[in-house]
């Protein structure tokens, strides 16, 4: 989660430590998740959206099991409760919206999540990163064509926004098995950002969609 929003991070002392050790590992395993494969105009990681796995962590037995949706819907209602406290008092409060929306995904809560990605984009609909946070929640609830969309709509803001056009070429290739629509994407990403640092691993991703295009 970006830095804006520290507190999200944070996990409750009066969860049980199975439960802590828990989340935790689900916050980690939420670093694949489409919106944190580019940052700041680079590609942070090229991993295919997958299911978030119970990650080591160092100095913790890997014995505690991941908590349950359910366990973690309640840690996200406990979490953001301070939060849509005030939102009651400012309704419009762009950074209480979002920062309610990522407590709301790290507890893999993705339609919650996007619901309040939705009313922060109400307040400033050419926010280009959030809308492209929403898209990301959308898709893992399973909206592939509302993800698209949002994607779209954040281009139309910035047609070089490399966030999406690399989350865009993603969706196309899993989402919709459309990689020519993938590698058009990614070939567009490129064009317009000719000093991304991870461009090899743009290239590679090119690479692996091509064979799957119709001649």
């Amino acid at each position: 989660m970006p830095n804006d929003f520290p507190e999200a991070h944070n996990i409750s002392a009066t969860w049980s430590p199975k439960l802590v050790y828990g989340l935790a590992a689900i916050c980690l395993g939420l670093g694949i998740l489409l919106g944190y494969l580019v940052r700041s105009s680079t590609v942070a990681s090229a991993a295919v959206p997958v299911e978030a796995k119970q990650a080591e962590l160092p100095g913790v037995p890997q014995t505690h099991p991941t908590p349950t949706l359910e366990q973690m819907k309640q840690w996200a209602d406990e979490k953001a409760a301070p939060l849509l406290a005030e939102l009651k008092k400012n309704a419009k409060d762009k950074k209480n919206l979002t920062q309610t929306a990522y407590v709301y995904r790290s507890a893999h809560q993705f339609q919650d999540a996007a619901n309040y990605f939705s009313k922060a984009l109400e307040v400033d609909p050419k926010d280009v990163t959030i809308r492209t946070e929403m898209a990301s929640c959308l898709y893992y609830s399973g909206d592939v064509d509302g993800a698209l969309a949002q994607l779209l709509q954040s281009l139309k803001y910035a047609p070089r926004d490399a966030n999406s056009l690399f989350n865009l070429g993603m969706i196309r290739w899993k989402g919709r098995n459309d990689p020519a629509g993938a590698v058009a994407a990614w070939q567009e990403l490129l064009r317009t950002n000719p000093n991304l640092d991870r461009k090899p691993i743009v290239e590679q991703m090119i690479a692996e969609a091509q064979p799957g295009i119709a001649h």
